[in-house]
């Protein structure tokens, strides 16, 4: 992975959160316990997807594969980061970096493309009732699904071999809790205009493309729900939508705060705090958000608990 002509760094300092032995403590726990209801949330989530027929349909389909990302996406960063808590030196290899880059670009791509997915899903749902199943057939979604990873996949390796390429000759610290790309172009002592280029080009077309998507698909959900001539057809299909919406808006949110807006010295502690939300917190709250406002989620984990407990 050293490919910069004059490469002396062999290793990284992560600077992490804060240098306060008493609030690594505190966020040592925080972070454990978000991480733990990570995994046990979304793997629940897949689990009962996969065990329960009534949830054998497209949308659960696209939300078991988002449980996976948010599994993996989350674990590419956070062991890491709760390892190095308990540490008073936060050291990282030059190969370990890249990584952890890698595949948390990967898998943060993904998901940003997935979610534009599941916006079409919707609008399939919504505007085509009658031709859901036919035109959301499992190749179709098999289809979508390895568009999105092509392109996590794509937009990772073009970053990571450019970041690679770099000279790294030193200082070595990493001014955040993992590593990413800006903080790493910090670093080097070699032109850094391509990757500048790169970032703003790739990640530009990134979220203008999945954004776009979302947005199209709900002009048309809203102008088909108003037609609905029963306010009760128009609350069953906004609330259908409420729970995808929501994990949007914070999503990319929290996306936005990271790469939108200019960074500077001043908002460097903000970057990490944003950070901190979109990849412990945001993967957290995913299946909460489903489990917690669908219907078809909790009357499906109460038949499983119940047949459980029946074969009991």
């Amino acid at each position: 992975m050293q490919m910069g002509n004059s490469t002396l760094v062999t290793e990284f300092m992560l600077t992490g959160l804060t240098d306060i032995p008493e609030l690594q403590s505190l966020l040592f726990v925080m972070i454990l316990v978000f991480y733990t209801i990570t995994l046990v949330g979304n793997l629940g989530m897949i689990t009962l997807i996969r065990l329960c027929p009534q949830l054998h349909t497209p949308m659960y389909f696209f939300l078991g594969h988002l449980s996976i990302l948010d599994i993996c996406y989350s674990s590419s960063v956070t062991p890491k980061f709760l390892a190095d808590l308990l540490k008073d030196k936060k050291l990282i290899s030059f190969d370990g970096c890249f990584t952890q880059f890698y595949f948390y670009v990967v898998f943060a791509t993904t998901e940003c493309y997935l979610l534009a997915v599941m916006a079409y899903d919707r609008y399939v749902a919504i505007c085509s009732p009658l031709l859901y199943l036919v035109t959301m057939s499992l190749r179709k979604r098999v289809h979508l699904i390895a568009i999105a990873y092509t392109a996590g996949i794509i937009n990772a390796l073009v970053h990571t071999i450019a970041a690679a390429k770099l000279s790294y000759c030193g200082p070595n610290t990493i001014n955040n809790f993992y590593c990413d790309g800006p903080p790493l172009f910090a670093l080097s002592c070699s032109d850094i205009s391509l990757n500048e280029m790169l970032m703003f080009v790739l990640v530009g077309f990134n979220l203008i493309a999945t954004v776009v998507t979302i947005l199209i698909s709900y002009t048309f959900i809203l102008a088909t729900i108003l037609k609905f001539k029963s306010s009760k057809s128009r609350q069953k299909a906004f609330f259908t939508c409420t729970s995808h919406l929501m994990v949007i808006i914070i999503f990319y949110g929290g996306f936005g705060i990271m790469y939108v807006r200019p960074s500077s010295r001043q908002t460097r502690n903000l970057d990490k705090i944003a950070s901190l939300f979109y990849i412990v917190v945001t993967p957290m709250l995913n299946p909460m958000i489903y489990s917690l406002r669908n219907n078809e989620v909790r009357n499906a984990v109460r038949k499983y608990v119940g047949s459980v407990f029946q074969h009991k």
